[in-house]
C-alpha cells in the first residue's frame, strides 16, 4: 500500500525565472572560485554534476573536494537570496495539492542535489517546509549520493520508516527518474517540461498527482 511520496525541489515544486546553468556558473561561481586560484571552465564542471565525473575529480585542482562544493554552494545560496529579492523565485501555481496529499495521511519527503541550505531555504521562503515530514540536501560524507544515485531517495525512505514499494518518487528529471528506480521505487515523472522516458506515471502538474494518487488508493 502507498504510504509516502519524495519530491525533487527544483522545478518541480519552484522555479527560477530566466536561470540559465551555463550563465550562473560563469557569473556567479567562476569567479568565486577563481579567488580561490581555480580554474575550471563550464563543460568540465557541468560533467561532475551530471554524473560524468565524480565530484572528487577537482582535487585535480588542488582543492579538498568537499571544500570546492562547500564554495559552490555557499555561492548558490547567495545566489538564491537575491533570485528570492527580485522575485524571480515562484512556486508552481499547483503547490497547494501538498497540503491535500499531507491530509490524505501521506508521508512526504523532499530530496534535491542542492545543499541543505540552498533546499531549506526555497522550501520556507513559500512555506513549503510545513509539508515535509524530512528534508535532504546533499550529503558532504557522500558528495557522489545525489541524484540519479538512490542515497539520498533511500535514507529519506528510512526516515520516514517506510520500505521502497510503500513510496513513490516524484520529480521532473531524469536523474529523479532513475535515483527513485535504483531504490526500487515506482516514479512519477512531472511533465512541466516534457516527458522523461521510464517513469512509471505521468501527470502535468501536482493536482492531477492527487488524482493519481486516489486511484491508487481507491479513495
Amino acid at each position: 500500500m502507498l504510504k509516502g511520496l519524495i519530491f525533487d525541489v527544483d522545478e518541480t515544486l519552484v522555479y527560477y525565472e530566466g536561470y540559465n546553468h551555463r550563465e550562473w556558473y560563469e557569473m556567479w561561481v567562476m569567479p568565486a572560485l577563481q579567488e580561490h586560484g581555480i580554474k575550471l571552465d563550464y563543460e568540465t564542471y557541468k560533467k561532475t554534476v551530471t554524473g560524468e565525473l565524480p565530484r572528487s575529480y577537482v582535487e585535480r585542482f588542488g582543492i579538498d573536494h568537499v571544500e570546492f562544493w562547500k564554495i559552490v554552494d555557499a555561492v548558490n545560496l547567495r545566489y538564491r537570496r537575491e533570485m528570492a529579492r527580485l522575485g524571480r523565485i515562484k512556486p508552481f501555481p499547483d503547490v497547494g495539492a501538498l497540503g491535500e496529499l499531507k491530509k490524505m495521511g501521506l508521508r512526504l519527503a523532499a530530496v534535491s542535489n542542492a545543499s541543505q541550505e540552498c533546499t531549506e531555504f526555497v522550501l520556507n521562503l513559500f512555506d513549503l517546509g510545513k509539508y515535509f515530514d524530512v528534508v535532504y540536501g546533499k550529503d558532504y560524507s557522500n558528495l557522489d549520493g545525489v541524484k540519479p544515485s538512490p542515497y539520498l531517495v533511500e535514507k529519506a525512505l528510512r526516515v520516514l520508516g517506510l520500505r521502497p514499494e510503500e513510496a513513490m518518487m516524484v520529480g521532473d528529471s531524469h536523474h529523479d527518474v532513475l535515483a527513485g528506480k535504483r531504490a526500487g521505487m515506482k516514479t512519477v515523472n512531472v511533465t512541466r517540461f516534457g516527458e522523461i522516458g521510464g517513469a512509471d506515471y505521468y501527470v502535468k502538474d501536482l493536482w492531477e498527482l492527487v488524482g493519481l494518487i486516489r486511484k491508487i488508493l481507491g479513495t
